[in-house]
């Protein structure tokens, strides 16, 4: 039986490539996207997340199999907080209405190995605290700040979303109703977004020293696909708020022990 997925971020990087996977295996791909995409939307805006749902209500007919907020900057700028978090979350929440008609509804996020770096702890209290005008405001203030200080604007975007899909995936609005909701957390992809990261080989040790991939080392999208091909298909029922990281040991290096 054909499945309807919905993808954020469909026309490049890990969201292309997993949008190309799912549509050769069978999938009916709703590509979501600033441009170039079924939905065209600027997920970092109220107006653009309401257009997102109400686009893809259209197109879906009102049912969705699986949704996967995966659109994202990785720039130290206010955009990325913007649609990092309140992006991906207005799309599951958005979104969960159409995912609770489907028979095995399933949801991904794309959080990041930078979540496990320290954060801003400002700006992610007022991400959890789903104040987007302080979070914005804050954002602003870190960007206008040092590059270290700018820089802390992903990783706390994407520990916060972690944190999210952690709290409400157990929850009866998520489990309760059949939806298995999870999150990725790719180490260095070889992507549009990393492009000016990898350019040269001095790049790309220069980042590995920052980001340890031990397994085989910066990859492409295609490998974060796969995995979430298994996320949002039928045969992943019992995955329940979890974060796996596909990082080429990044978060075995810098954990350690831990678990958590």
């Amino acid at each position: 039986m054909s499945r309807t997925v919905v993808i954020t971020g469909s026309a490049s990087g890990i969201g292309k490539a997993t949008a190309e996977l799912l549509s050769d295996r069978g999938y009916r791909v709703i590509g979501v996207d600033i441009a170039h995409a079924d939905v065209e939307v600027d997920l970092t805006t109220a107006d653009g997340r309401a257009a997102l749902v109400s686009g893809v209500t259209d197109l879906s007919g009102g049912t969705v199999d699986a949704v996967i907020a995966n659109a994202g900057l990785a720039s130290p700028t206010v955009a990325t907080a913007a649609v990092n978090y309140f992006g991906a979350v207005a799309t599951l929440t958005g979104l969960r209405p159409l995912l609770a008609e489907s028979p095995s509804p399933r949801a991904v996020a794309t959080a990041s190995m930078a979540s496990l770096y320290p954060p801003d702890e400002a700006l992610l209290d007022a991400f959890l605290a789903d104040d987007e005008d302080a979070a914005l405001a804050r954002a602003a203030a870190l960007a206008g700040g040092t590059p270290e200080e700018a820089n802390l604007i992903y990783g706390t975007s994407k520990r916060a979303l972690a944190r999210w899909v952690r709290r409400h995936a157990p929850t009866p609005e998520w489990a309760g109703a059949g939806i298995a909701l999870n999150a990725v957390a790719p180490g260095v992809v070889s992507t549009p977004m990393t492009a000016d990261l990898t350019t040269t080989d001095e790049a790309k040790a220069a980042l590995l020293q920052m980001v340890p991939m031990p397994l085989n080392g910066i990859f492409g999208p295609r490998d974060v696909a796969e995995l979430m091909a298994f996320l949002v298909s039928v045969e992943n029922a019992h995955l329940c708020g979890q974060v796996v990281f596909i990082d080429g040991g990044s978060d075995a290096v810098i954990r350690g022990d831990s678990t958590w």
